[in-house]
């Protein structure tokens, strides 16, 4: 096995560095914020609601929504917090790196229900509750990245990423800040800590739409909802970008970037197939004049370059300490009649060859996601995606549950880390019912 390893190998292809200065002093290594208009917790730094974002001050709010301060007296972290009719985000200037946040939620005089979601809505905690008078704190880890490669070098980042006349991100994925978003039915938001988590297990997420961080408030990937099923020490790094193969992915450097920052003991999930098929046409990703957007120069066959490219990333990974898990494509959806669209060929039975080639784990999501829309119905399951390739929040949300049952019957010493309510699920009974999800 050793030596398949080595063969297929060579057939292959600041803690706060910076400091935010606060009110004349540094702050380096903790951020304690508190929310609302009252008596200032000691050690906090107080947050108004109408303290927009400014990168001379290094946090704030995100513009586009009204934050109101209630204001209870008694304890001075909790007797006050901010709240507001719809979702809004806070955002905090920080270096590349893992961080552990820290957010009370709370009303002592009323409930309240709060989701949170990080960067580009990565999902970390859903529908959290407290009755009045009651006070919850939640901690979470949140992975925070940069456009830059070292030494000096830069990533190809694509139109929906990046500006490239402003040179400005389009996303939170790429700015240099970390951004918290607050919605459910009354978000109540006392304070908010910020430290650093340099030892953290970062699972990398690395593939194509159906895997990355996306913006639209119906539209969400698996990927996107997994962060919300792990516990400390775990943290979630999503390297997937829309339109990406397997070539694409190293040909625009993001192999880099996810070798760059890997150590041993973290994990790399790979699902790539959906555009690595396509011969020809242009990515709309990128502009028509870019060659980097030409499908038939990032097209793999499925029992060829496919199948070898992943095994030679299992191997890549391997070789730096850290853990490799290649998972199969998830289904397409016939949307008219609500059944699964088996189109993806021979790329699903690819992938699980390729993980024995390589000797690592394999999570079959394509046969899981064919059981979960079967599961759902022809009536339901056009629920779970938006037009046959990419998933609502709710489809998201359930094949995350897939990728978790994955990972608990075949990745125990990854399996650890999941939160107790991630077990209960099954795959060809799906839940929660659409009816009863709350975004």
């Amino acid at each position: 096995m050793l030596m398949k390893r080595l063969n297929l190998f060579f057939l292959g292809f600041f803690l706060f560095q910076t400091a935010i200065s606060v009110y004349g002093q540094e702050v380096t290594n903790r951020f304690a914020f508190d929310f609302g208009g009252g008596t200032v917790a000691s050690g906090y730094i107080p947050v108004r609601p109408d303290m927009l974002y400014q990168p001379g001050t290094g946090y704030g709010f995100e513009p586009g929504r009204t934050v109101q301060s209630v204001e209870r007296g008694g304890n001075p972290l909790t007797g006050d917090f901010v709240t507001a009719p719809a979702s809004f985000r806070f955002s905090i200037a920080l270096p590349e790196g893992n961080y552990r946040v820290r957010v009370t939620l709370g009303d002592a005089s009323g409930t309240s229900v709060t989701t949170l979601r990080a960067e580009n809505r990565r999902l970390m905690y859903e529908q959290v509750s407290t009755a009045q008078g009651q006070f919850r704190t939640v901690t979470f880890l949140v992975n925070v990245r940069h456009a830059t490669l070292s030494p000096g070098n830069e990533l190809k980042l694509d139109s929906r990423e990046w500006n490239p006349r402003t040179r400005e991100p389009l996303t939170p994925t790429w700015d240099d800040k970390l951004t918290l978003h607050f919605s459910g039915e009354r978000p109540c938001v006392c304070a908010v800590e910020v430290a650093p988590a340099d030892s953290a297990v970062t699972v990398f997420l690395i593939g194509d739409s159906t895997v990355t961080d996306q913006s639209g408030e119906n539209s969400a990937s698996w990927g996107q909802q997994l962060p919300r099923w792990f516990d400390l020490p775990v943290v979630v790094a999503n390297h997937a970008e829309s339109g990406q193969t397997l070539k694409a992915f190293r040909f625009q450097r993001r192999w880099d970037k996810v070798m760059e920052q890997i150590k041993p003991g973290d994990y790399v999930l790979m699902q790539f197939g959906h555009n690595d098929s396509k011969k020809s046409g242009h990515d709309g990703m990128w502009p028509a004049e870019d060659m980097a957007g030409e499908w038939a120069l990032t097209h793999s066959d499925a029992l060829t370059d496919y199948k070898w490219g992943l095994a030679i990333n299992a191997v890549e990974i391997l070789r730096r300490g850290a853990i490799p898990v290649i998972l199969s494509p998830i289904t397409r959806l016939n949307m008219s009649g609500g059944t699964p669209n088996p189109s993806h060929g021979d790329y699903p039975r690819a992938a699980r060859e390729a993980a024995a080639m390589a000797g690592c784990a394999f999570i079959d999501l394509y046969d899981m996601s064919v059981q979960a829309m079967n599961g759902l119905g022809t009536q339901t399951a056009p629920r779970a995606y938006t037009d046959g390739t990419h998933t609502t929040s709710y489809g998201g949300y359930i094949l995350s549950r897939c990728v978790v049952e994955g990972i608990r019957k075949g990745i125990p010493e990854l399996a650890r880390f999941l939160r107790q309510d991630a077990s209960g699920f099954e795959v060809a009974r799906p839940t929660p019912d659409f009816s009863a999800f709350r975004p």
